[in-house]
C-alpha cells in the first residue's frame, strides 16, 4: 500500500506540472534532480540553469527577503503543484493481522486443536456406544440429552480462546494507535521559522512549501531540503544521510545545498524551500524503504530486520554466518519469536530494561514448571486409566470401543493443556503494557512526553539525575542586575545619564547587532505581565538591558539589516563566545564581541574608563577585577557576560579564517551579571529527589562560582558537606593518564562526592554520565537520566538510560535523542516521572503476587484432583475463565493504580532486586495454603457438609454435579477477595487505603462479581456449573471473606524469621552484561543454556565467538563504517568482568584495535556458574 500511494503521489503531481509549469519557472523534476547534485557540482549547475539563487527565487516567484507573501490560494497551489511536506506513515497492522498474531501463541494453539478434536469425537457416535463391554460400563446408560451435548465443551473452550485473543489483539491495537497519537503529537509540536510577507513567524514543519524562505539556526533539524541564500559559518552534521560523521561546511558560493533530515551544528541564515515531503532527500529515503519493506515482509514474514538501525553490512554479516544460527534454531523458544519484534523495533536503547529482563526470566521459570506439571499429570491420568481398565478390571481393547477410548484420552488431554495454560502467566506482558500504556498516558499531564514506553519503568531504577541548570533548575528568563561599566560596579541598573555617550552608543550597538536577529522583546500579552523573550535567552537579557537604559535596539538592526553583517562567528561550545564583523562607513572593519567574562577577558588589552576612553588593560588588572567584579557577581549566583569590541584596518583585510589572530586584542565595553531565578518549586523537588535515594548532580556550562550559588539555592548542596565543586578542566585533568586516555579507576574516585561540574563541555558530561554507568564502584550499577536540551547533548542522551530532552528550550537533535520530552522544560516533572517509573515495577509486582497466588493453587488443585479422582475439580473452562480475570481483569485493575507521594520515601530498587521479595513469596504462599486447605476440604468432605451428591468419579458425558460447582465457585469467590490483598506489596496492614481512587478497580472487582453470579446461575453445561441455593453461595462468600481475615494474620509474621522463603525473578550481577539485540537467538540461550550441560556450553561459545568474529571481519571486508559493527558489541570491556574473554587472543586484540568496547561471547553472558568453566 505504501509504495502505491506514492506513486500515484507521483503520476498526480507529472500531471498537474504539465498545467502548471507555466506559472512557476521550474518543475518539480528538475528541483528534484537539482536537490541530487552537491558541492560546485550543484553551484556550477544552478550557475547554468538559473543564473544564481536569485534566479530561482525569480522563477519560484519569492522573494530572499520578504518570503512569501504567503496567501492562501498561492500555498494551495504550490502545495498542489510541489506537494505537501508530510511523509505519508507506514500503514498500521489491521486488528485482523493483530488478531493472527495474537493466534500464534502456542498454548492456545495446543488448546484450540484439543478443542477441534474433542468437537469432532463428540459428533462422532460410535457403533458400540451402547457396547457394555466399553469402559463407559460404569456410568450406567447415559441419557441420551447428556450424549448430545458433548460437544458443548470443545466449543466453549474454542469460544473462551477467540475472547483471550481479542482481548489481547484489542490491547494490542490500543497501544499501536496510542503510540501513533504520541508521535504525530511530536511531530505537531515541531514549528519552524518562515519569512512571509517580510514578517518571520513561526509555523508548523507540515505547512512548510516550495518557495518558503526559512530561517535556519543552531540546533534545528531541517524540514525541508533548500538552497542556502544567506547566512554564516553554517556547519551541518548531515550523517544521518551520508554516514559521514564530519560536520559539513555550507557556504553559497561552495555548497549550498541543505537537505532534510540534516542538523544544523553551528551558524545560521536563511534557506530557499526547493522539496518537501516524498520529494525531499529524506522523503524519497522513506518512499523507498516503505516500498522495500514491503517485498521485505513478502519475502520473510519473521523478519531479521527488528532492529531499525541496522547496516546492510550487518545483515550482510547475519546472512553469511545463516549457518552458524541454524545450528542455534532448536533452542530459540517457541514463543519468543514474534511477539517481541514490535518491542524491539521501537526499542534504540543499549539493553532490555530492567524490568524485561527479570520478567523474561522468571516467565521463562513458571512456565516450565507449569509444562512439567502438565506433563505429568497427562501421564498419570492415562496411566491410570489404561491400568484400571485393562489391568484392573481386565476388559479386553475392542475395535468397536476405541473411539470411546480416544474420547476419554482427549479429555485428559485437555486437562492438560488447562494445567498449562493456568500455569503460564501470559497476563504478565499485558500488565506491563496496560501498566507502562496507562502510566504514559497520564505522564502526559505531569508534562512527560514519553518516547520510549520501556523508558518510563526505567526512570523508577534511577539513582542518578544529572541536570542542566538553565531552564531546568532555573526559570530560563534572564535578566541583567548588575554591571560594570566605565570603571564603576553598579549593584542595580545604572541611571543612563551617568553613563558616557560613546560608550552608552558602542554598548547598544555591541548588542544589538552582535546576536542573533532572531531574538527579540515583545510586548506583554497581557497587562502587567511581564514582556515576552523570544530567542536565545541570554541575548533577551542583554537586549532587556539595553531598553532598561532607555535606548533601543529596532533602529540599529534596521540600519544594519542581517544580510550586511560581514562575517559572524556563532556561538559553540568550544568559543564559548559570539562575534559579528561589520564594514563601517569609512570601509574598515569593526567586530563585537560578546562571551563568558573569563574567556573573553583573556582576550582583552583594552578598556573603557569613565570618559570614554580605551586605556590600557593589563594582566594584573584583569585578575583584580575577577576578583572585584566577577567572583562577587558569580557567587551571588549571576552569570557574568563581557561585551567587547575591536577595529581593523580596511587594507589588508585581516585574514578571516585565522580565528586566533583575530579574537585577540579586544577592547572591553562592560561587564554585566545576569540573573536567572531558581524555579520556586525546584528545592522541593530536589529534597525529595534525595529523600527518595536519588542523588541529584548539576552539570552546566556556567561560571564555578556561579553554579555553585544557584547549587546552593536549590538544596542540590547543603554547606558543611563533604562533596566536590568542580570545573570541566579539572575533571579532565583527574580522570585522565599520563597518556591523556580516560582510566575508570580514576572516575571512580571522583563520581560519588561529584555534585557540581562547571564550565564542561558536552564531551564531559558524557564522560561523566558513561563513567558513572560503567562504575562497577558500588554494589548496584547505577541508573543514570540526564537532562539536556543542546544540539551537542545529543550523545550524552543517547548513552544515559533515560535522557531528558526540554520541549521548549529543546534543540530538535536533542528531542531526537531522548526518551522523554519534558513538555514544560521544569525539574519537578522529572520526579513526578520516577514517582511513575516507581509506579509501573510496584503495578507489575502487586499483579505477580496475585497471580502466581492463582496458578500456584489452581495448578495443585487440577493436579492433585486430576490424579486422586481422574478428573480435575477445575473443568477446562472454568479455568479459562479464571485465567480471564485474573489475567486480563486484574492486570487492568492492578496495573492502574495510581501512584502516592509515599512511594518516593524509598530507594531505589536497583537491578539485582528481585521482583518477588520475600513478603511477596510470604503472601504468595500464605494464602495458597489457606484456598488449598479449603478447596480440599470442599472437594472430599464437602458433599457431606453440604448434604448433596458427590461429584467425585462422574462418568464422561454426565451432568455437572452442586459439588464441583460450589468448589468452583469458592475458588473465584477466594480470587476476588485476594486481589484485593495484592493491592499491598510491602506487608502493609491497610489493604484498603486509597481504593477509591481507583475506579478501575472497583468497577472491575464488581463486574467479575456480577459475571461470576451470571455464570453459575445459568452456565449450564458449557460452564460445567449447576445453579446454586442462597445458603451455598453464602458459604461461598464467607470462605472468601476469609481470604481479608487470613491476610492480617499473614501480616503479622515477621518476614525476617522466614529464612528459607526464596526471592525469585532476580537479574544476578553477571547477566547485567547487556545484551545486544540483534542476536535474538542468543537471548533465548541465555535462557536455555542454565540447562545444557557443560560441553553443550562450551560448543555454544565456540560457536557464537565464531560468528562474531565473521561479523567482525564482514564488518571490515565491506569497508562499512564501525560504527556498525560496534553498535552491536555491548560495553563491556570497561567493565571486563567477563574472564573468557581473556582466553580468545582475537577478542583481545580487537578490543585494542577498536578502542572502544567489542563484544563478549554473548552466550557466556548471563550463566551463572561461568566463572568456573574453564
Amino acid at each position: 500500500m505504501g509504495d502505491m500511494t506514492n506513486s500515484d503521489f507521483y503520476s498526480k503531481n507529472q500531471r498537474n506540472e504539465a498545467n502548471h509549469a507555466g506559472e512557476f519557472g521550474c518543475t518539480m523534476e528538475e528541483l528534484r534532480s537539482l536537490m541530487e547534485l552537491r558541492g560546485t557540482e550543484a553551484v556550477v549547475k544552478i550557475k547554468e540553469t538559473y543564473g544564481d539563487t536569485e534566479g530561482i527565487c525569480r522563477r519560484l516567484k519569492t522573494s530572499p527577503v520578504e518570503g512569501l507573501p504567503g496567501t492562501a490560494p498561492d500555498l494551495d497551489k504550490r502545495k498542489q503543484i510541489f506537494g505537501q511536506n508530510f511523509i505519508p506513515p507506514k500503514k498500521p497492522k489491521t486488528f485482523l493481522q493483530l488478531v493472527w498474531e495474537a493466534l500464534q501463541d502456542v498454548t492456545l494453539i495446543i488448546l484450540e486443536i484439543a478443542a477441534i478434536i474433542s468437537l469432532g469425537l463428540s459428533f462422532y457416535h460410535p457403533p458400540g456406544e451402547g457396547n457394555e463391554g466399553c469402559a463407559t460400563a460404569q456410568a450406567g446408560a447415559e441419557d441420551e440429552g447428556e450424549a448430545e451435548a458433548g460437544w458443548i465443551e470443545g466449543a466453549a473452550i474454542l469460544l473462551s480462546v477467540i475472547c483471550v485473543v481479542l482481548v489481547t489483539a484489542f490491547n494490542d491495537w490500543s497501544k499501536e494507535k496510542q503510540f501513533r497519537g504520541l508521535q504525530s503529537r511530536i511531530e505537531q509540536e515541531q514549528k519552524f521559522t518562515v519569512v512571509r510577507g517580510a514578517q518571520v513567524i513561526q509555523i508548523p514543519v507540515a505547512e512548510i512549501v516550495v518557495g518558503d524562505i526559512a530561517q535556519v539556526k543552531y540546533g534545528d533539524l531541517l524540514p525541508a531540503d533548500g538552497i542556502f541564500i544567506q547566512g554564516n559559518d553554517l556547519k551541518i552534521d548531515e550523517s544521518s544521510l551520508t554516514g559521514e560523521s564530519d560536520q559539513v561546511r555550507k557556504s553559497v558560493d561552495k555548497d549550498p545545498m541543505l537537505l532534510s533530515g540534516t542538523h544544523v551544528m553551528e551558524g545560521s541564515g536563511r534557506m530557499l524551500v526547493t522539496a518537501v515531503g516524498v520529494n525531499s532527500q529524506t522523503g524519497i529515503i522513506f518512499t523507498l524503504l516503505g516500498a522495500g519493506g514491503e517485498e521485505e515482509e513478502k519475502k520473510d514474514k519473521k523478519g531479521k530486520m527488528q532492529d531499525g538501525n541496522m547496516d546492510t553490512s550487518q545483515s550482510k554479516a547475519k546472512q553469511q554466518d545463516g549457518a552458524a544460527a541454524m545450528e542455534m534454531q532448536p533452542l530459540k523458544s517457541a514463543e519468543g519469536g514474534d511477539g517481541d519484534d514490535k518491542k524491539k523495533a521501537n526499542m534504540h536503547k543499549k539493553e532490555k530494561s530492567v524490568l524485561q529482563g527479570k520478567l523474561t526470566k522468571l516467565a521463562v521459570q513458571i512456565g516450565k514448571a507449569g509444562l512439567v506439571m502438565s506433563a505429568i499429570t497427562v501421564i498419570i491420568l492415562v496411566l491410570y486409566f489404561t491400568v484400571d481398565t485393562f489391568v484392573v478390571n481386565k476388559k479386553p481393547w475392542l475395535p468397536e470401543c476405541t473411539p470411546v477410548y480416544v474420547q476419554y484420552f482427549v479429555k485428559f488431554f485437555i486437562i492438560g493443556v488447562t494445567v498449562l495454560v493456568v500455569a503460564v502467566p501470559e497476563g504478565l506482558p499485558l500488565a506491563v503494557t496496560i501498566s507502562l500504556a496507562y502510566s504514559v498516558k497520564k505522564m502526559m499531564k505531569d508534562n512527560n512526553l514519553v518516547r520510549h514506553l520501556d523508558a518510563c519503568e526505567t526512570m523508577g531504577n534511577a539513582t542518578a539525575i544529572c541536570s542542566d541548570k538553565t531552564g531546568t533548575l532555573t526559570t530560563n528568563r534572564m535578566t541583567v542586575v548588575q554591571a560594570y561599566i566605565g570603571d564603576v560596579h553598579y549593584k542595580e541598573i545604572p541611571d543612563p545619564s551617568v553613563i558616557n555617550s560613546q560608550t552608552m552608543e558602542l554598548l547598544v550597538n555591541a548588542i544589538a547587532i552582535n546576536s542573533a536577529y532572531t531574538t527579540k522583546i515583545l510586548p506583554p500579552e497581557k497587562e502587567g505581565a511581564l514582556p515576552r523573550q523570544v530567542g536565545n535567552k541570554t541575548e533577551c537579557g542583554l537586549l532587556g538591558f539595553v531598553l532598561d537604559l532607555k535606548q533601543d535596539y529596532e533602529p540599529v538592526r534596521s540600519q544594519m539589516p542581517e544580510e550586511k553583517l560581514y562575517k559572524v562567528y556563532t556561538f559553540n561550545s568550544v568559543r564559548k563566545s559570539m562575534s559579528t564583523v561589520i564594514k563601517m562607513p569609512d570601509e574598515s572593519f569593526r567586530m563585537y564581541s560578546k562571551g563568558a567574562s573569563e574567556i573573553v577577558l583573556k582576550k582583552c588589552c583594552k578598556i573603557l574608563s569613565a570618559s570614554g576612553e580605551a586605556r590600557v588593560f593589563r594582566p594584573r588588572d584583569r585578575d583584580e577585577m575577577v576578583k572585584k567584579v566577577i567572583e562577587p557577581m558569580a557567587c551571588d549566583g549571576l552569570r557574568t557576560i563581557c561585551v567587547a569590541y575591536r577595529d581593523f584596518p580596511s587594507s589588508p583585510e585581516p585574514d578571516w579564517e585565522n580565528e586566533n589572530d583575530i579574537l585577540n586584542d579586544l577592547t572591553c565595553i562592560c561587564v554585566v551579571g545576569i540573573e536567572d531565578p531558581v524555579r520556586p518549586e525546584v528545592p522541593e523537588a530536589i529534597r525529595k529527589c534525595q529523600r527518595a535515594g536519588i542523588t541529584v548532580r548539576m552539570v552546566t556550562g556556567d561560571n564555578i562560582n556561579t553554579a555553585r550559588a544557584i547549587a546552593i539555592k536549590c538544596g542540590i548542596i547543603h554547606p558543611g558537606e563533604d562533596f566536590l565543586c568542580i570545573e570541566g578542566k579539572e575533571f579532565n585533568r583527574r580522570i585522565r593518564n599520563e597518556k591523556g586516555e580516560i582510566e575508570q579507576e580514576r572516575i571512580d574516585k571522583i563520581w560519588p562526592k561529584l555534585r557540581v561540574l562547571a564550565r564542561s563541555s558536552p564531551t564531559d558530561k558524557h564522560t561523566l554520565v558513561k563513567g558513572i554507568i560503567d562504575s562497577t564502584h558500588t554494589e548496584q550499577r547505577q541508573v543514570v537520566a540526564v537532562t539536556g536540551d543542546g544540539t551537542n547533548d545529543g550523545p550524552a542522551l543517547k548513552k544515559a538510560d533515560v535522557g531528558f530532552a526540554m520541549g521548549i528550550a529543546g534543540t530538535d537533535v536533542a528531542k531526537e535523542a531522548s526518551d522523554i520530552i519534558l513538555t514544560d522544560d521544569n525539574f519537578s516533572s522529572i520526579v513526578k516521572a520516577v514517582m511513575w517509573g516507581r509506579n509501573v515495577y510496584d503495578s507489575i509486582s502487586k499483579f505477580l503476587q496475585f497471580q502466581l497466588t492463582v496458578n500456584v493453587v489452581a495448578v495443585i488443585v487440577a493436579f492433585t484432583g486430576a490424579c486422586i479422582t481422574q478428573d480435575s475439580p477445575l473443568k477446562a473452562v472454568q479455568m479459562l475463565w479464571v485465567n480471564l480475570i485474573m489475567d486480563t481483569f486484574a492486570s487492568l485493575a492492578l496495573a492502574t493504580e495510581p501512584p502516592t507521594e509515599s512511594l518516593l520515601l524509598r530507594k531505589p530498587y536497583g537491578r539485582n532486586k528481585p521482583l518477588i521479595s520475600r513478603t511477596m513469596m510470604k503472601n504468595i504462599l500464605g494464602h495458597a495454603v489457606y484456598q488449598l486447605t479449603l478447596i480440599f476440604t470442599l472437594l472430599f468432605v464437602g458433599e457431606k457438609m453440604f448434604m448433596i451428591d458427590s461429584g467425585r468419579n462422574a462418568p464422561l458425558h454426565s451432568p455437572p454435579s452442586e459439588h464441583y460447582t460450589i468448589i468452583f465457585n469458592t475458588f473465584v469467590m477466594m480470587q476476588l477477595f485476594n486481589e484485593i490483598n495484592a493491592r499491598k506489596i510491602h506487608g502493609e496492614r491497610n489493604v484498603f487505603d486509597g481504593i477509591f481512587r481507583n475506579p478501575i478497580f472497583c468497577t472491575i472487582v464488581l463486574g467479575t462479581f456480577a459475571i461470576q453470579i451470571v455464570i453459575v446461575q445459568f452456565g449450564g453445561k458449557p460452564f460445567s456449573c449447576s445453579p446454586l441455593q442462597l445458603d451455598q453461595w453464602m458459604w461461598c462468600i464467607f470462605i472468601g471473606l476469609g481470604e481479608l481475615v487470613w491476610g492480617q494474620i499473614i501480616a503479622t509474621i515477621p518476614t525476617s524469621r522466614l529464612k528459607f522463603l526464596k526471592e525469585a525473578g532476580r537479574l544476578t550481577q553477571k547477566e547485567e552484561i547487556p545484551e545486544e539485540e540483534l542476536n535474538e537467538d542468543v537471548e533465548e540461550i541465555d535462557h536455555a543454556e542454565r540447562e545444557l550441560r557443560r560441553g553443550q556450553i562450551l560448543w555454544f561459545r565456540g560457536l557464537n565467538r565464531i560468528q562474531t568474529q565473521i561479523e567482525v571481519v564482514n564488518t571490515f571486508k565491506s569497508g562499512a563504517s564501525f560504527q556498525g559493527a560496534l553498535r552491536r558489541q555491548s560495553s563491556v570491556t570497561s567493565q571486563s568482568q567477563d574472564v573468557t574473554n581473556l582466553s580468545s587472543p582475537s577478542h583481545v586484540s580487537l578490543s585494542n584495535v577498536l578502542s572502544s568496547p567489542t563484544s563478549t561471547p554473548p552466550a557466556a553472558a548471563g550463566h551463572p556458574r561461568r566463572e568456573g568453566i574453564p
